[in-house]
C-alpha cells in the first residue's frame, strides 16, 4: 500500500464517519470511519517516509574481472657460439695540412 492506498483509505473513512447517516443495528460507521482515516494517515505517512530513505540509498557498481593464468615465456634457443676475429682498429683519413695564404704585394698607384 503506498501513498494511494493511505489517501484512499483517509477518504473512505471521511464518507464513512461524516457522510453515511444509516444505522446498522451492533455496527457503528462512525467508529468505522474513524479507524480508517486513522490507518489512511498511518498508510500515507510510511510510504512518505520509505520512499524518502529509497531516495536516499546509493548503489556501488563493482565490476569483477577474470584472469586467466599465462603460459611461461619460452626461453630462447641456445645458439653455439662462434669464435670471432679481433676486429682492425678504424683509422680515419686526416686531411693534409694547407700552407698558409702568401702576403699580398700591395696594389699600384693608377696611372694619372
Amino acid at each position: 500500500m503506498g501513498i494511494g492506498g493511505g489517501i484512499a483509505l483517509i477518504v473512505i473513512g471521511a464518507i464513512m464517519s461524516f457522510g453515511v447517516s444509516d444505522r446498522i443495528d451492533g455496527v457503528n460507521l462512525t467508529l468505522i470511519g474513524y479507524i480508517c482515516m486513522g490507518a489512511g494517515a498511518l498508510a500515507l505517512i510510511l510510504a512518505i517516509a520509505m520512499n524518502a530513505q529509497r531516495n536516499n540509498t546509493s548503489h556501488r557498481e563493482v565490476i569483477e574481472q577474470r584472469t586467466t593464468p599465462q603460459p611461461a615465456p619460452q626461453a630462447a634457443p641456445v645458439v653455439p657460439a662462434v669464435p670471432v676475429a679481433p676486429a682492425t682498429p678504424v683509422v680515419q683519413a686526416q686531411p693534409a695540412p694547407q700552407a698558409p695564404p702568401a702576403p699580398q704585394a700591395p696594389a699600384a698607384p693608377p696611372a694619372v
